[in-house]
């Protein structure tokens, strides 16, 4: 039976019986065959393709990055930069400016490779978002359970999040975990699902004011803060693994995710980015040379 060390996610200790926790199915051996990577796609909700990137590709964007955080001091000199290794105990955690203007990082996810995996899954041209979430992960955080729909819901709901560990990144370090089925279950959550962070009540002056005022979200985004309580009720067990460079995972906008936390020094570096059929119509806050974002041009107001 296979052991593993006290996790957490949200600082609260997840169960790691096997009842509970558990290894993501991979899907390498069917690069080939797009009918039943759809398959998997649709019965798991995800697609686990490890070994997809040449291991050079992944490290050299690893170095980039590492070039970017030596420079601004967030690294500890005593070791090599790529090590990773957080000079202090300063909180860190999206920072989408590693990848804004990095070479390195936009041929692994706007690359041939990924161009053409989605072209083959979707049968047709593709596009992805003109934006990479790009997160550097710090001792003690990690990301709340959450589905990506909330934060992309303004075009095609038939699209993908691809996510991508540069370098090895082992359930100390904190991976991202899917919530096994859960994308089944989106009747259970639909006034979750309906919900996009970017809307507001025009109406309510405490929204307005947060929205229009601050360029907040009306909503936290995430769908609960105790992935131990979540698990529980809606069933099924938290899926993830140890990560090596090469390796991406991609799922729907309705699957539940998170991450573990980052027990170590080392600072997590990972990106997600999204892709679609070009057919379709896409989110207009993440396409274009000047993406609004969750900006005071996305906001939308509404009398509720």
């Amino acid at each position: 039976m296979v052991t593993h060390p006290p996790l957490h996610s949200c600082k609260l200790e997840l169960d790691t019986s096997p009842t509970a926790f558990g290894e993501l199915r991979p899907s390498a051996d069917y690069l080939d065959q797009p009918e039943i990577l759809n398959q998997r796609l649709d019965e798991d909700g995800y697609l686990f393709i490890p070994g997809f990137f040449n291991r050079d590709l992944i490290l050299e964007a690893r170095t980039s990055v590492a070039q970017r955080l030596a420079a601004e001091g967030a690294l500890n000199p005593k070791y090599p930069a790529t090590d990773l290794i957080a000079a202090s105990d300063k909180a860190m955690t999206y920072r989408g400016d590693l990848a804004l203007n990095n070479p390195a990082v936009e041929r692994v996810v706007y690359g041939p490779e990924l161009d053409g995996f989605y072209a083959a899954l979707f049968g047709e041209p593709v596009r992805h978002f003109d934006h990479i979430w790009f997160r550097a992960v710090s001792q003690g955080l990690g990301t709340p359970p959450h589905c990506d729909h909330v934060y992309m819901s303004r075009g095609t709901h038939q699209l993908l999040t691809c996510w991508i560990p540069y370098g090895e990144v082992t359930l100390e370090v904190g991976g991202l975990m899917v919530l096994e089925d859960s994308h089944l279950k989106s009747d259970r959550l639909q006034s979750y699902l309906d919900v996009d962070v970017d809307r507001y009540c025009e109406n309510d002056p405490k929204q307005v004011a947060k929205v229009k005022g601050t360029s907040a979200w009306s909503h936290p985004g995430w769908l609960t803060n105790n992935p131990v309580v979540l698990q529980k009720r809606l069933g099924g067990r938290w899926l993830t693994t140890q990560w090596q460079p090469g390796d991406f995972l991609t799922f729907k906008m309705n699957m539940i995710h998170a991450s573990l936390d980052n027990q170590t020094r080392q600072i997590r570096l990972s990106s997600d980015t999204r892709y679609q059929r070009l057919s379709q119509p896409a989110d207009a806050r993440w396409v274009g040379d000047n993406v609004a974002g969750h900006g005071p041009r996305a906001k939308q107001g509404r009398i509720c």
